[in-house]
């Protein structure tokens, strides 16, 4: 197999740019997704009501429930990919590239089962409300007939990714965006279809995404080509990929387990207080931005290095990419507090669902530096081959505490602003335990493929 790569190598080179230029792409692609996933429920807020935007809002923690451990099981297979690419043992990368693949394929099916199966039940233990129920029910279970463009689509992306191509997944991602965007004005706005259409217009949209980053991946001449006859389980793969990659996927699983809980308490206090806090979390989106560009980043940085055993690279390039997530996260917090009112309008103009989306708007959003520490500490651990960290962090301060808190809180007031507060507490909690980790715990140790 040929050793020379067009792939971004960022053991080698100056060490803010690689992360920059790596980070960039990331951002704008994550914008447009953000763009897309609020325009969604621009057009149905203010084409098809409060009730059409509560029963989109009630599918979104429990779609990243779903489709959060498929995720993070991708995630420990592109550690795996990019601590590879970074020692250059392309051969043993080919291996994984191609049993994650496999893998995406398998869990893309059992996904879509899931999904359409169980919409139902998990939304009635979510005490959806009855007059949402129907709405929220054709929308979850349309939006999991996708699930296989979705969960290749972030396989693809995963792999780009680990071997520093962050800019064609970009590519791709404009262009789903602009089909998805364009779909749901033809869908809702011309031929007046309802909440299930613009689940229709997504899944569409991701598959296009998926097909031209497998059709990149295949058309390559590069050592991270896609042979489909190829694509197999290798068993000393699977199981790699399984013991790096289960830690993220129950992270994910679990916050979202929590997310729930937390979406169930809103739920009761009825479907203004849905349509409020669904229409912030789109808002809290555009904080996730800076976050999620620099922790894929950091991710992707400290695998190539502690693959090719660049130690004191690695501590450098963390901690500048750290620093950046935190204070871009926080000037979006910034602004975000300072023109919620305006913002939350944007997607329905009822006095109570301003209200509501405002108040959980003004609580969170100056904590947002807190939530990037926590979610770069946990990328920089994954990189580095530590998924059990983050996970345990997460389970205990996200989940445990999270649910616990608000259970007492909730039953003790009968006060919305208890759910509020919940998440600036448990990401202070999750936040001062990841810094005295990583001041103190012996985290930067061996390669995972060592």
């Amino acid at each position: 197999m040929q050793a020379q790569t067009s792939g971004n190598l960022m053991s080698e080179g100056v060490i803010w740019k690689k992360i920059i230029w790596f980070a960039m792409p990331i951002f704008l692609g994550n914008l447009f997704q953000q763009l897309y996933n609020t325009a969604d429920s621009l057009i149905v807020g203010n084409f098809l009501g409060s009730h059409a935007l509560a029963a989109v809002s009630s599918s979104g923690n429990l779609i990243f429930l779903m489709i959060g451990f498929f995720n993070g099981i991708a995630m420990g297979a592109g550690v795996l990919i990019a601590q590879c690419f970074g020692a250059k043992r392309y051969e043993t990368m080919q291996k994984a590239i191609h049993t994650t693949v496999a893998l995406g394929l398998i869990s893309g099916i059992v996904l879509t089962i899931l999904g359409v199966c169980l919409a139902p039940t998990i939304l009635t233990w979510m005490d959806t409300p009855t007059n949402v129920m129907a709405q929220s029910v054709t929308y979850f279970q349309i939006y999991f007939m996708g699930s296989l463009g979705l969960v290749m689509y972030n396989i693809f992306v995963g792999i780009l990714q680990a071997v520093g191509d962050s800019k064609h997944p970009l590519h791709y991602l404009i262009i789903s965006s602009i089909i998805n965007i364009v779909l749901d004005i033809v869908f809702i706005v011309f031929f007046h279809m309802g909440v299930g259409s613009a689940a229709f217009a997504t899944i569409l949209s991701q598959f296009v995404s998926a097909y031209l980053c497998c059709r990149r991946l295949m058309k390559t001449t590069d050592v991270y080509q896609l042979k489909i006859k190829e694509v197999r389980f290798h068993k000393e793969m699977i199981a790699q990929i399984i013991r790096y990659g289960l830690p993220s996927g129950i992270q994910n699983s679990i916050i979202s387990i929590a997310n729930v809980v937390v979406q169930s308490n809103i739920n009761g206090f009825g479907e203004m207080a849905m349509a409020g806090c669904g229409a912030y979390s789109k808002i809290e989106g555009f904080a996730f931005l800076p976050i999620t560009s620099f922790t894929m980043a950091l991710t992707t940085f400290v695998g190539q290095n502690m693959g090719a055993k660049q130690i004191e690279r690695t501590k450098k390039g963390a901690a500048f990419g750290m620093i950046c997530s935190m204070c871009l996260a926080e000037c979006i917090g910034l602004i975000t507090f300072l023109t919620a009112p305006f913002l939350i309008a944007l997607f329905n103009d009822d006095p109570q669902v301003i209200m509501y989306g405002t108040q959980r708007a003004q609580t969170s959003a100056l904590f947002f530096f807190l939530l990037a520490y926590s979610h770069s500490i946990s990328a920089i651990l994954r990189g580095a081959g530590k998924a059990m960290i983050p996970m345990l962090v997460m389970l205990v301060c996200w989940c445990l505490i999270r649910v616990s808190v608000l259970t007492i809180m909730v039953s003790a007031t009968q006060d919305i602003a208890a759910v509020y507060w919940i998440y600036p507490i448990t990401w202070s909690l999750s936040s001062l335990v990841f810094f005295l980790y990583y001041r103190y715990g012996n985290w930067m140790t061996t390669s995972i493929i060592s």
